[in-house]
């Protein structure tokens, strides 16, 4: 397979006097994505990371004397795991306020950390990007249309995380998303928070795992659990902050008659949510294809989104009648429906229904055999 060119382009990013923040998730490609951009360069620049004991003595002394001493002769400055450098906002903005012309890239797998020790001081200082696993427009580059559409179940099923997708051995694939699900994306929540109770946090995701596409109470799970529902609250927001769900809020046109309560979460990969429930069985062994694709084509709209630096709001519909629709987009003074059917003869009932109290476009349906014209 040939080189797959990211999203992200570091260089079209980056501005003199600014720190560019790459966000996302362990494993995700970003220590790649930014040696590769070193690597290319002509200039000199010096790379540190945020595991190195040393680096988080000078970045975390508020000293100016010793930061700018430590970055003396370099205008371009590479921190990879900065969210490991306690009081890096305050170390990164002696630099750019008193280092002119300095250019700061950074990379961070917990935008919960980063953005607590940046938010502040970096404030009109910074520039914030998210990695995330290799999109299906990125893969174009490198495979044409038809060749992609053949990966699809195996994306269903083991997700797009660029280790992952690029190994070839099925049983390499699983453990390797176990390991990914076990030992970073869930390490990054126990070691940098205080999370307390790591069985119930984990069977949360289980029962969060099972219920994609459908409607999920706070105050449900905590009953389940049992937690009470500000611990529930929390690991949700954990849990996002770590870029392992993205949550969904529901459309409000404030008609009596709509759902408001509750919110849907979806998986980031569709990989790390099988390794959750410990799922790899092929699609035809299977009874949930449907919610499969249906987080698949969510969380690929919104690395769409997200890439494309687009600008809009994502929503989901549902009446106490049980009328409902997937995804509703608002941009640009208007609503856009969608409905995602893994089945591409499923029909939809519910373009009256919508239409009689939403002035909008009408709804389109998402299915196996259009979705890469809705993803690009």
């Amino acid at each position: 397979m040939n080189l797959i060119k990211r999203a992200v382009s570091i260089g079209k990013l980056l501005k003199k006097e600014r720190v560019l923040i790459i966000y996302g998730p362990r494993r995700a490609g970003k220590t790649t994505l930014l040696k590769s951009y070193l690597n290319g360069l002509q200039q000199l620049y010096k790379w540190c990371t945020g595991d190195d004991i040393v680096v988080q003595k000078v970045l975390g002394s508020e000293n100016l004397s010793e930061i700018l001493s430590f970055f003396e002769g370099y205008d371009l400055i590479a921190i990879d795991e900065a969210q490991n450098i306690k009081n890096i906002g305050q170390g990164l903005k002696l630099l750019v306020d008193n280092k002119p012309g300095v250019t700061i890239v950074i990379t961070g797998s917990s935008s919960f950390n980063i953005e607590q020790k940046t938010g502040e001081p970096l404030t009109g200082r910074k520039r914030t990007v998210t990695l995330f696993p290799f999109s299906q427009p990125e893969l174009l580059g490198s495979l044409n249309e038809f060749e992609l559409k053949q990966k699809l179940e195996e994306v269903l099923l083991f997700g797009s995380y660029p280790e992952i997708f690029t190994c070839e051995n099925r049983t390499d694939k699983i453990e390797l998303l176990r390991e990914l699900t076990n030992s970073y994306l869930l390490k990054d929540i126990f070691s940098l928070t205080k999370v307390r109770g790591e069985h119930q946090f984990l069977d949360l995701l289980k029962l969060l795992a099972f219920q994609i596409g459908n409607e999920v109470s706070v105050s449900e799970l905590a009953a389940q659990l049992p937690l009470d529902t500000k611990t529930v609250r929390l690991y949700l927001d954990l849990l996002e902050r770590t870029f392992v769900l993205k949550k969904l809020t529901p459309f409000s046109g404030n008609l009596r008659k709509e759902i408001t309560g509750k919110a849907k979460y979806y998986f980031l990969d569709n990989g790390v949510r099988n390794a959750v429930i410990s799922q790899f069985n092929p699609l035809t062994d299977r009874n949930d294809t449907g919610q499969l694709f249906e987080n698949f084509v969510m969380m690929e709209r919104m690395k769409y989104v997200s890439n494309n630096r687009l600008y809009r709001n994502m929503y989901f519909w549902r009446t106490y009648q049980g009328q409902e629709i997937d995804l509703i987009e608002e941009y640009d003074g208007k609503l856009f429906p969608f409905e995602i059917k893994w089945n591409e003869n499923a029909k939809i009932a519910k373009q009256t229904f919508w239409k009689e109290h939403h002035t909008s476009e009408i709804i389109q349906v998402i299915n196996r055999m259009n979705y890469l014209s809705f993803l690009r």
